[in-house]
């Protein structure tokens, strides 16, 4: 299935959570993010100038909208929510 956001939306799959550290240390569920705040570009919308699809971004914490597509989750943020590149 292939979903072209509108507008100034941007579609995101999220990085998955850490399940430990460098070190080797599990790390609890109730230790992680609420939500992962890293991502990367999917698809974009016709308006949207500063990211391209493939980039790895930094966005706001809250305001996306959450969406399963054939099992896979991804986000649909504002343009404006997307905080960084990496």
């Amino acid at each position: 299935m292939k979903i072209q956001p509108l507008f100034d939306k941007v579609l995101i799959q999220p990085q998955k959570a850490e399940e430990k550290t460098a070190s080797g240390i599990f790390i609890p569920d109730t230790a992680k993010q609420d939500k992962p705040q890293f991502g990367e570009v999917i698809a974009i919308g016709e308006k949207v100038n500063t990211v391209k699809v493939g980039q790895k971004v930094v966005f706001a914490k809250y305001g996306p909208v959450e969406l399963t597509l054939e099992g896979q989750e991804y986000l649909i943020v504002k343009e404006e929510d997307i905080l960084a590149t990496l």
